[in-house]
């Protein structure tokens, strides 16, 4: 069993610290927050069972602590998760990694000279729809993949020590890295705006991939709640929408089929492209919470000693693609 702490019980925090408490291999043994009121809101949740503290410090200095949590603003997970990997613990950060490629690439070195693990909780890999999206993909009956449309908007919540791109956007830079083992976009364009922020609150990323394109939409300025995702494969098509309770993910059996024309007849072309229309299914979906398994998959990573599906190569990767991004809006 391994012994977790948790830094951060403010928007995030008490949904990590849940599950912290409810995986029974784990030993969830301290919270850590500096405002008084999040302690005690704690306190009224888990008793004596966990140990509070303001002071990152004392966990630092315990011997015991296998590894931590770090649920505090993206500004703070540098110097944080590096004072964990220097003291030998393993991090869980949330997502973003960093805010700088640079700082990513040295906790990764930190965490490779001590044989450490870092896990980013791109929570939506851990989603059963994207696991079963992945499954249908990987099949062959999906065909190639086309493209990628992403949209993630709502009201809010707006921040200012990231923008919608960094906060929204790299949910569906996780999927694409996730469905695609890890594609490289080979071409990125960015727009976008500050509005109500110091960070851009609007962004449309473009990425144009070596075999498909991917588009992504990123707004805390929209009057509906959308998360979907819209896949094309050259066989079969699908649409995830997170905010439909029901149907979650549809796959349809349609596409275009090209038929080779009798040359007598069209002489001017080389194919006859014909619409195929077929049946949508709504495929059956476990039941799992998608950052219990995210929490569980960082646990087996460290007591199997194996790197986690989300660690720090993966979030280089993200964070590589959104700083070129970053350039075109400056």
């Amino acid at each position: 069993m391994i012994k977790v702490a948790l830094i951060g019980f403010g928007y995030w925090g008490p949904n990590v610290a849940r599950n912290l408490y409810n995986n029974k291999e784990i030993h969830f043994k301290y919270i850590c927050d500096l405002k008084e009121n999040r302690l005690e809101k704690a306190k009224s949740l888990y008793a004596e069972s966990v140990i509070y503290t303001k002071d990152f410090q004392e966990i630092i200095d315990d011997k015991e602590i296998d590894a931590v949590c770090l649920a505090v603003e993206t500004s703070n997970h540098f110097t944080l998760a590096k004072q964990a990997l220097e003291a030998g613990k393993h991090v869980y950060v949330e997502k973003p990694f960093t805010d700088k490629l640079s700082d990513a690439i040295a906790l990764k070195e930190i965490a490779n000279k001590k044989n450490l693990k870092i896990h980013v909780d791109h929570i939506m890999v851990y989603h059963p729809v994207i696991k079963k999206i992945k499954e249908i993909i990987d099949s062959g009956d999906f065909g190639k993949i086309l493209y990628f449309d992403c949209s993630r908007i709502n009201l809010g919540k707006i921040k200012n020590d990231v923008s919608a791109m960094w906060d929204l956007s790299v949910h569906d830079l996780s999927i694409i890295d996730y469905i695609t083992d890890g594609a490289i976009p080979k071409k990125i364009v960015a727009m976008g705006e500050k509005f109500y922020s110091t960070k851009h609150s609007v962004n449309f990323l473009s990425l144009q991939y070596e075999d498909f394109l991917a588009n992504i939409t990123a707004s805390w300025l929209s009057p509906i709640k959308e998360r979907r995702i819209i896949i094309a494969g050259s066989k079969k098509m699908l649409v995830y929408d997170d905010v439909d309770v029901l149907n979650k993910l549809i796959v349809y059996d349609k596409g275009f089929d090209l038929e080779k024309p009798i040359a007598q007849q069209l002489e001017y072309a080389d194919y006859v492209v014909k619409t195929r229309i077929g049946d949508a299914i709504i495929p059956q979906l476990n039941q799992e919470d998608a950052l219990g398994n995210s929490i569980e998959h960082f646990r087996q990573c460290i007591v199997e000693d194996r790197e986690s599906i989300t660690g720090a190569e993966s979030a280089i990767r993200m964070i590589t693609i959104l700083e070129k991004a970053d350039e075109q809006l400056l």
